[in-house]
């Protein structure tokens, strides 16, 4: 087992909306209850449909919110807002490479500037690093005296993840970083992040809602439903025995290249319950395919030993799904 370098217990970010004089304000739980453990040199996934609370994990990792409740172990110590630590520690690179750079300024200065704010480093050795750090993600020395606009988007992230690493982090939090690029330049922007990964040792929280990609850089899976995470594990056990309804489904939408595979395709039926108003007892039985009365009553606790899932009847090896 590798180091563990961050660890999240009993994480949540709740938020009130709307309210007045005349109605009181409701809650929305954007993330309820989330555990788990991220290792050096590793990568969790972190995965579900738009609105399960990927995103809000993410800000709370990197402490641009702080959780309502639950607490993050840098190095088994909590983490707090104003931690020093955080900054040198962890670093985020965020799904829009159009909007995460400052058009205004020349992508030597964007390189710099972490180190320009955090460190001693002369002119002359600030370059340095940057110019080092430019070859790294494939970019030309060229390149240190333009402007964002005179980059493709590829090029663009690659400088994204070129400035998160200026301060040599230990953990990236990678929020949907290649969701926004051409397929062709995902590959190229994923094996960069495998090669980095590689050589300085870095924990990466991938924050994704495409498996595909998901299955082939993820080295641990949490699957997140409504706030809620109702699947942990090894990503290669979860994709081969998925134990959750909702995991199986989202597996099966996964398209498959190889024309001789069988891909049943499971159709959940009804749209993701309004967060504002989540139904009792299991948050996806609504739309599972496998829900009985207990479903409706209470609900189920992450459980397990490696392979962990909330569920009351979660799916077994070999067993036929989509009902």
């Amino acid at each position: 087992m590798n180091e563990i370098v961050l660890e999240g217990r009993n994480l949540s970010r709740f938020y009130e909306v709307g309210g007045g004089m005349l109605r009181k304000a409701a809650t929305v739980k954007a993330l309820n209850g989330a555990d788990f453990t991220l290792e050096a040199g590793r990568t969790l996934a972190v995965v579900g449909e738009s609105g399960c609370g990927k995103s809000t994990l993410a800000r709370l990792v990197t402490m641009i919110e702080e959780p309502t409740g639950g607490e993050i172990l840098l190095d088994g110590r909590p983490v707090m807002r104003a931690d020093k630590r955080l900054r040198h520690a962890i670093q985020i690179v965020f799904q829009n490479p159009y909007g995460s750079l400052n058009p205004r300024q020349k992508i030597g200065y964007i390189l710099e500037e972490p180190l320009l704010l955090n460190t001693d480093d002369s002119p002359a050795e600030r370059r340095s690093k940057a110019e080092a750090m430019m070859q790294r993600v494939g970019l030309r020395p060229e390149h240190y005296d333009r402007y964002p606009h005179m980059f493709s988007g590829g090029q663009r992230q690659r400088i994204a993840i070129a400035r998160a690493l200026m301060l040599r982090p230990r953990i990236l939090v990678l929020d949907e970083p290649v969701s926004a690029l051409d397929l062709s330049i995902q590959a190229q922007v994923l094996n960069i992040l495998v090669d980095l990964q590689e050589e300085f040792g870095l924990a990466y929280l991938f924050i994704s809602h495409d498996l595909s990609v998901v299955r082939h850089i993820a080295d641990d899976i949490l699957v997140m439903y409504l706030g809620k995470p109702v699947e942990y594990g090894s990503a290669k056990e979860v994709f081969a025995n998925p134990r959750h309804p909702y995991t199986a489904a989202l597996i099966s939408a996964t398209p498959v290249a190889d024309p001789d595979r069988k891909h049943a395709r499971i159709q959940l039926q009804g749209e993701i319950p309004s967060p504002l108003a989540p139904p009792p007892g299991c948050p996806f039985h609504p739309r599972c395919w496998k829900a009985q009365q207990k479903c409706r009553e209470t609900e189920p606790l992450l459980a397990g030993e490696a392979h962990k899932t909330a569920c009351h009847f979660p799916i077994e090896p070999g067993e036929r799904t989509g009902g």
